[in-house]
Formats: structure tokens, C-alpha cells, sequence
């Protein structure tokens, strides 16, 4: 009796040391998972950390390319503002074309010198006061450049037939040359200036065949010479034998065959081809400073422009 009691007795302890097994299997400990809770919370903060790093660095580098990029950009203006500086020398010192004053040209020639040493000044001024005025200095700065863009635009003759009373353009020069009591004056400037003296000591020492290959200027080539449609033979600088007209028109005379004369003080000076060499002279002179001031005043404007947004970039860090 006694042994059956004890045996009931062990079976209640051993189904319980099964049940606290089971339970312990299907719940694990509560220290795993607060371990692996500290790792993925330690991982987020090491994320989080690394992205401020990067941000930090990246706060730190975008006032640093603005820098550069002004430096840069101040360096080019100052750059691009020298040839303006060498124009007006070049402006200042550059002997005028014969007759060239009758027009008023050397007024005008003098008058751009001066207002390229202004833009030259308020060019540099805003670059080296660009951190302190950036918007008003822009400003400043633009209003000369654009007045340089236009007077270009106006003596290449870009404005067609408006530019006939802006003086330098084409048109305007050729109004000015073409008309008939100008160039009375001008004929006569030319021939007491002796324009067609340097041709005549050069052909001296120039064969008759070699003279058409001779280079000339336009006005040398309009005033001190027949035109080459009269078909005339050429003996001497101031000497062209003329052709019969022929009946069936070999040779198309025009008006300036019969004005030119074999002698030094007439010449060609009545012709209109003499009109025209003074015309494209003077055209020539100032298309060429009429390019130079289109493409200094664009490439300013586009210099001043990155200068004034690498500014902004560098106050505001953008």
C-alpha cells in the first residue's frame, strides 16, 4: 500500500518538471530579444549619426564652392575688362583716315574712348564691391554695358535703316559721303592730303604687267586708278590709255570712265568709284570697333552675371 502511494506520489513531480520544459521551449528567454533590440537600436543611431556627418560636410563644402566660384568668376572679369583698357590706348593714339574729320568722326572717336574708361571703372568697382552691394551693383554695372551693346549693334548696322542717324553706322556714312556737298570738301581734302602720292612713288619701281597684282586700299583703289570695267591700259600710276568704246559693247563704260583724268591733280577724285573707297575705309574702321564693343559688352554682361550668382551662393549657401 505504502509503495503505491509513494509511486502516485512521483508521477505528479516528473509531468510538472515536463511542463516547466515546455513552457521554457515555447517562450524564449526575454534577455535574447532585448539584445537584439539594443543592436538594431545602436544600428539606427549609427545610420542616423553617419547621415548628420554627411550633411555636415555637405553644409560645410556649398559656402566653400561658392568661394571658388567667385574667385573665378572675379578673376575672368577682371580679365575680360583689359582689352577694353587697350581699346581706348588704341582709340586715343590711332591716326584718324584722311578727311576723316570733316565728319566729325574724331569727336565720336574720343567721345567711346572716354566711355569705355567709365565701364572699365564701374566694371572693377562692382567686382571688388560685389560681397557689400551685390544687387545694386549689378545693376549699376548693367545699364553701361547694355549702352555698349547697342552703340556695337548700331555701327556693324545691324538696325538696318534706323542706324541712319546714329553717327558711325554705314548707313549714316554713306549718306554723309554720297552726298554732294560733303564730298566737294572731302575731294578736295583728299587731293591736298595727296591720297594717291604713296601709289605713284611706289609704281616707280613696278612693271606695267606686275601693277594689276599690286596690292591696294580702298581708296587708292577707287581714287588713283580707272575702273577696271573701262578695260583702260595701264602705262604709269597717272597715266591710262583709253579704249574706243566699241559699238557692241566689249567694254561697259559707266560714268566714272569718262570722269577720270590723266592727270595728278584730277585723277579718279570725281569718280563715284572714289566715294565708295572712302566709304568702305571708313566702313571698315568702324565695323571693326563696332564688333570688338557687340562681343566685350557680351561677354562682360555674361561675366558679371556668374560673378553676381556665385555671390549669392556664397552669402545665402545655397
Amino acid at each position: 500500500m505504502t509503495e503505491n502511494a509513494n509511486s502516485k506520489e512521483l508521477v505528479p513531480v516528473e509531468k510538472a518538471e515536463d511542463n516547466s520544459k515546455a513552457t521554457e521551449n515555447a517562450n524564449p528567454p526575454v534577455r535574447v530579444e532585448e539584445g537584439a533590440a539594443k543592436a538594431a537600436k545602436d544600428q539606427v543611431v549609427a545610420i542616423e549619426e553617419n547621415n548628420n556627418k554627411i550633411n555636415n560636410m555637405s553644409a560645410a563644402e556649398k559656402p566653400r564652392q561658392g568661394k571658388h566660384l567667385a574667385g573665378l568668376s572675379t578673376v575672368l572679369t577682371f580679365i575680360l575688362s583689359l582689352p577694353i583698357l587697350a581699346s581706348v590706348v588704341w582709340l586715343f593714339y590711332m591716326r584718324n583716315y584722311e578727311c576723316e574729320s570733316l565728319l566729325r568722326l574724331p569727336k565720336l572717336q574720343f567721345g567711346i574712348g572716354i566711355g569705355l574708361i567709365a565701364i572699365f571703372v564701374i566694371s572693377n568697382g562692382f567686382v571688388f564691391l560685389r560681397a557689400r552691394f551685390p544687387m545694386p551693383g549689378l545693376l549699376v554695372v548693367m545699364v553701361p554695358l547694355l549702352v555698349m551693346l547697342t552703340m556695337g549693334l548700331a555701327l556693324v548696322g545691324a538696325y538696318k535703316m534706323e542706324s541712319r542717324s546714329i553717327v558711325g553706322s554705314p548707313m549714316w556714312l554713306k549718306s554723309k559721303i554720297y552726298d554732294d556737298d560733303i564730298w566737294n570738301d572731302i575731294e578736295t581734302c583728299l587731293y591736298d592730303n595727296g591720297a594717291c602720292r604713296d601709289l605713284v612713288f611706289r609704281s616707280l619701281t613696278v612693271k606695267s604687267y606686275s601693277f594689276p597684282s599690286t596690292k591696294l586700299s580702298y581708296l587708292e583703289h577707287g581714287c588713283c586708278r580707272p575702273p577696271t570695267t573701262c578695260g583702260m591700259v595701264y602705262v604709269n600710276a597717272t597715266y591710262w590709255e583709253k579704249r574706243r568704246r566699241t559699238v557692241d559693247g566689249s567694254y561697259p563704260y559707266d560714268a566714272d570712265c569718262d570722269l577720270w583724268e590723266n592727270d595728278p591733280n584730277v585723277m579718279c577724285y570725281n569718280c563715284n568709284s572714289c566715294k565708295r573707297g572712302f566709304y568702305l575705309t571708313l566702313k571698315s574702321k568702324w565695323w571693326k570697333l563696332g564688333i570688338f564693343l557687340f562681343f566685350m559688352a557680351l561677354l562682360l554682361i555674361v561675366s558679371h552675371l556668374l560673378l553676381f550668382f556665385a555671390t549669392m551662393l556664397e552669402r545665402f549657401h545655397f
